[in-house]
């Protein structure tokens, strides 16, 4: 049995690595109860459990009884519910990396945590091959969806804008070119992934893109039809479709171990920088064409 630690420094770092594994037993034993999957949650399980034993020992040297941080593990486990299993499990693996590093370092004067750091390993390869989520198959289709809806529409925006100069005639020309667009979309997702053999569901590929670009469309409607100013409709339904870049790039990030600072940087640049063309070409049409709404 290891000898409780009296160096106040020590002390410290090792009650933050005993805090951390009993907060992180909570969230895997909490997160095991949320899957269906038998393997997955048994895997979970055990993981939780293996972090408890961890916690035991840092109880040893510390000679505390410290609790789970209750909000942190509610907060991840309703991250899970909402964004889905995968992302919150990459969450964790990101957790584990810095774990590690703060077992590498305490292993310097804990000789016994070098088997603690070795399980931390362990911990992560077992995170990357337990990950097998139904939803993650179809996030192309969503990528699908929200790009396009993200490039068209705002384009088409900032192009009405000008042109037709009323913030209702606007909502009602980017809702009809939205839908009609969002179900052009889903029936070519449907048809492609039809030709595939990737084994993915056509009608639920479909789904995904279209609700994805519909669920768009709404978002960046919205300010044409709240607010009465035109450039400051326009303004906001930009600052939106950032927004929707910088989430769902961060997202994709995490799940597919991807750059989020290229992936965000790209779709921002072509976004904007389609919404910027557009809003020229609406001048142009309003100028040339003499229409006047």
């Amino acid at each position: 049995m290891p000898p409780e630690i009296t160096d106040p420094v020590l002390l410290a770092a090792a009650t933050g690595a005993q805090q951390e594994e009993i907060t992180e037993h909570a969230i895997y034993t909490g997160l095991a109860r949320l899957i269906g999957e038998p393997r997955n949650r048994q895997v979970l399980e055990q993981i939780g459990a293996v972090e408890l034993h961890h916690a035991g020992y840092w109880k040893r040297l510390t000679g505390k009884e410290i609790a789970p941080q209750r909000l942190r593990v509610t907060l991840f486990l309703l991250i899970c519910r909402v964004l889905g299993i995968t992302f919150g499990i990459k969450l964790m693996e990101r957790g584990e990396r810095t774990a590690q590093q703060q077992y590498r370092e305490l292993s310097t004067r804990i000789p016994d945590v070098e088997q603690l750091f070795r399980d931390e390993q362990e911990h992560e390869r077992e995170l990357i091959g337990l990950i097998d989520e139904e939803r993650l198959k179809y996030t192309g289709s969503v990528v699908l969806g929200l790009n396009d809806a993200l490039v068209e529409l705002t384009g088409a925006l900032a192009g009405f804008t000008f042109a037709l100069q009323d913030a209702q005639i606007i909502a009602v020309a980017g809702l009809i070119t939205g839908i009609a667009a969002a179900f052009s979309m889903a029936a070519a997702e449907y048809l492609s992934t039809k030709s595939e053999e990737g084994g993915k569901d056509p009608f639920r590929a479909a789904m995904y893109t279209g609700i994805a670009y519909l669920i768009t469309v709404m978002a960046l409607i919205a300010p044409f039809l709240l607010l009465s100013s035109l450039y400051v409709s326009l303004a906001v339904t930009l600052v939106i479709a950032l927004l929707v870049i910088l989430f769902f790039s961060y997202y994709i990030s995490v799940v597919r171990d991807l750059s989020f600072r290229k992936r965000f940087l790209e779709m921002a640049g072509i976004s904007l920088g389609v919404a910027g063309l557009s809003f020229l070409m609406g001048i142009l049409v309003r100028t040339f064409l003499g229409v006047n709404i």
